[in-house]
C-alpha cells in the first residue's frame, strides 16, 4: 500500500456512509457535490487541518480520523495546493468506497494543538 490518506470528520458521518457503502462529504458541512472533491490530508498534515477545520467543535460525536488506502479508490487523486506555491494535499474527485477506509481512528484533540 502506498502512503494512506487520512481523513478528519464526526463519528455520525462515517456511520452513515458505511449504512450507504460510500463516504460523500468534502469536508466539515460541505458536501462532494457541493465542493467537487474530498478533502484530504496525508498524516503529517492532520493537526494543522484539524485546528482549522475543527478547532472549536463542539458536537455531539467523536471524531475520527479515516485512513484510505489510494489504491482501494476507483476514483482519481490529485494533490493540489490551496493556493499558489502552497503547501499540497490530496483530493479525491468522487465518492470513496467504504471498502477503501482500511481503519477508523479516534482522533485524540490533543493533537491538534502539537504540531
Amino acid at each position: 500500500m502506498s502512503e494512506p490518506l487520512v481523513h478528519l470528520t464526526e463519528r455520525s458521518v462515517w456511520e452513515s456512509a458505511r449504512a450507504t457503502g460510500f463516504y460523500e462529504m468534502s469536508t466539515r458541512g460541505v458536501t462532494l457535490q457541493e465542493e467537487g472533491f474530498i478533502h484530504c490530508s496525508l498524516r503529517h498534515q492532520v493537526p494543522r487541518v484539524a485546528r482549522r477545520v475543527y478547532g472549536q467543535y463542539e458536537g455531539p460525536d467523536e471524531l475520527v480520523l479515516l485512513v484510505i488506502d489510494p489504491g482501494l479508490l476507483t476514483a482519481p487523486v490529485r494533490y493540489e495546493a490551496v493556493r499558489p506555491g502552497g503547501e499540497e494535499f490530496p483530493h479525491i474527485y468522487g465518492p470513496i468506497p467504504v471498502s477503501a477506509v482500511v481503519d477508523v481512528e479516534v482522533w485524540d484533540r490533543g493533537a491538534a494543538t502539537q504540531g
